[in-house]
Parts: C-alpha cells; structure tokens; sequence
C-alpha cells in the first residue's frame, strides 16, 4: 500500500498487512511527521501500485537513492511507524552533461580553426612584410619572385622614368629622369645609376653611370635624378636604368 506524509507530501511504500484494524500510528522518516494510518478495507489491494522510479540525478537534486524497504516499528514501546520515501511529488530535473564525444569534437573544431587562423596569418604577414622579410634573408627574394611577388632586397628603386630625346646647336641630346626612393624602414645609401642602350634585338650600344646628387636617403625618401647624353647611338632603340653593380664595367 502507498502512504503520503499529510506535512511534506512524501510518499512511502508499506506493506498493508502490518495495518490490522483499526490501524496505527506512523511517523515520516522525511519530516518526522506522526499521523494516524487506517488498516485498508478487506477488499483493498494488496499489491502496491507502480511507481515509476526517478531518474538518476546528482544527490543535491534527488532523495536517498536507499532501496525501498518494508516499514518496521520504531524504536521503544512507541506504535509510530517510520518508513524510507519512495519518490517525491515534486523533484527538479537532473543537470544534463554534455556527453565526452561532443565534448572531443568541439574541442577539435577549434583546435583545427585555430590551426586555420595561424597558417593564414603566417601567409598574410609573409605579404605584407615581404621587404623587410627579404632584407633580413635575402634567399627568400628568389622564392617570392617565383610566385610572382618579386621584392627589393636591395630596399631602394628607381621609378617613373622616362627620357626623351632633344637638339641643342644641332646635336641630339637623350634625356633621362626619373626618381630614386627607399622603400625600407632604414636609411640607406644611394648607389650610382646605369643607362643601358640598347639596339632593336636588345644588343647593347652603349652605356654610362651617373651619380644621383645624394649620397643617403631616410626611410620612405626620395629623390629626383636627370642625366644627359650628347650624339646619342643612331641605332639605339630601348634603354635600361638600373644601379650599377660592383662587377660592371664603367
């Protein structure tokens, strides 16, 4: 038979023939609550009714997970009767855990993104420092320029050139200007200046080096240079500037 505890509601599993007429008194092992229990009628049933066990749950959320036991006579000469609760009208829903495999495959998801984010900003950093990666070790220039991303290792260059040819007292004379800029994050010297000419199957005809008018320039410097060449080769169709290397002739 199932008792409910009048004060906390708790309820108790019991066995009814221990109930003789006209019944007995019964103490809740829940709330220590003591009230007078009827015998069941003779055509009550004598099998408990189901009762559906509580889920598993942490101790502060659930009862004693004590197995359900017959109810015994209290201690002494009291007629009270104390019994373990089988379940609870009422109990809080278990705490869900997140099951070990999602916690793994969370935790390689972002260990994996994080790799992601590393290689891509190791990629980005090789691009967009590429000078300075280049001046620091200048093989790297050889690997850069076979992706098609050719850098200075030298870390000053010549830009907007162009030339122009003129008469002066009858004579041609070619023209070049152009500017000479450090595109490093340090002063550097500034070399000497070679024009090549050269004829309509790239031979070379002539050349000459010049100085451009200053000896250094500061980080993200530049300058203006203009050098001039009387008579130039009839048959000179292109030109190269470039700065002159230690080993050219002069």
């Amino acid at each position: 038979m199932i008792l409910t505890c009048p004060s906390c509601s708790t309820r108790y599993q019991a066995d009814s023939a221990k109930f003789v007429a006209p019944g007995r008194n019964v103490r809740c092992a829940k709330c220590g609550q003591v009230w007078f229990q009827a015998a069941p009628g003779p055509d009550a049933e004598l099998e408990p009714e189901p009762i559906m066990a509580a889920p598993p749950a942490a101790p502060a959320y659930a009862p004693s997970a004590a197995p359900v036991t017959e109810a015994a006579p209290s201690e002494g000469s009291s007629p009270n009767f104390a019994a373990r609760p089988v379940s609870k009208d009422s109990i809080s829903a278990p705490v869900e855990r997140t099951p070990p495999r999602r916690v793994a495959n969370f935790a390689q998801s972002a260990g994996w993104a994080a790799l992601i984010f590393l290689v891509a900003a190791l990629g980005w950093a090789s691009v967009q420092y590429r000078q300075t990666i280049a001046s620091v070790w200048p093989r790297s220039a050889s690997l850069y320029a076979a992706v098609g991303l050719p850098v200075n290792v030298r870390g000053i260059e010549l830009t907007n050139i162009s030339y122009q040819q003129e008469f002066e007292d009858g004579q041609p004379v070619l023209s070049v200007t152009g500017k000479v800029v450090n595109i490093s994050n340090r002063e550097l010297p500034v070399p000497e200046i070679r024009v090549v000419l050269l004829d309509e199957a790239k031979h070379e005809l002539y050349h000459w080096n010049f100085d451009a008018g200053i000896p250094t320039l500061k980080p993200g410097g530049e300058s203006t240079f203009v050098t001039r060449l009387s008579s130039p080769p009839p048959e000179a169709r292109n030109l190269n500037v470039r700065f002159a290397e230690s080993g050219d002739a002069r």
